[in-house]
């Protein structure tokens, strides 16, 4: 079992968000954001927020932040723009210097642009979508390292995220060990039930072999 957040991270990376999201239901834990997706079906992340909170700018402009030369590798960028589509608050420059950087990837409830640089360098951006137009003059950052919304989920600073073709999971970093427990158990499961179905064996019988109806049920509070 992962006995710290990085090592929680690591492990993220062998499983599926379609594993994390059933366990997260079995936990009754709400962590599907929903609506942010891959720019790339090949792209995944998986790693520790870094979080940025946007809003509109007022009688004083503000910035779109000056940020990135701080992070860690291996973190990712998590960027609550309200779900703004029609101003983008990461580009060619935030990419370039976060591929070069090791960053992890973005995370973005909001749109990206220059997303051919993100492609060309398979640098890893989750986002509602892709529109051109700038965030300067549009939107201030209100806050770093604050509760952040991203796709109807609440994110903390270093909570886990991961991504992954299906989008985007959030884990709250408090209790990655019991996700992460859940997960690997219905990954196990449905390997399991694939290997059975390989050999034969009728999809019902293997699923009821593994307890696969029990996996995504939620747990009572006295289990």
């Amino acid at each position: 079992m992962p006995d710290s957040p990085e090592a929680a991270a690591k492990a993220l990376r062998n499983l599926d968000t379609s594993h994390v999201s059933d366990a997260l239901d079995r936990l009754g834990i709400g962590g599907q954001c929903l609506g942010i997706m891959p720019l790339d079906r090949t792209f995944r992340l998986a790693g520790r927020a870094f979080t940025v909170r946007y809003g509109p700018v007022g009688t004083d402009p503000g910035t779109v932040g000056d940020y990135i030369d701080d992070l860690e590798p291996d973190s990712l960028v998590v960027l609550d723009n309200a779900g703004r589509m029609d101003a983008t608050v990461w580009g060619d420059l935030l990419t370039a210097t976060a591929s070069r950087r090791g960053i992890g990837g973005t995370v973005i409830d909001g749109v990206c642009r220059d997303s051919d640089r993100a492609l060309e360098l398979g640098y890893p951006v989750y986002s509602r979508g892709r529109w051109m137009r700038t965030g300067k003059d549009r939107v201030r950052v209100d806050g770093y390292q604050v509760p952040v919304t991203i796709g109807g989920v609440r994110v903390e600073p270093g909570d886990l995220l991961l991504g992954d073709a299906d989008g985007v999971v959030a884990i709250p970093v408090g209790r990655a060990e019991e996700v992460i427990a859940a997960a690997e158990q219905i990954r196990d499961a449905e390997n399991r039930i694939r290997a059975d179905v390989e050999q034969g064996v009728p999809l019902a019988k293997a699923r009821a072999r593994a307890g696969y109806h029990t996996l995504q049920t939620r747990l009572s509070s006295e289990e």
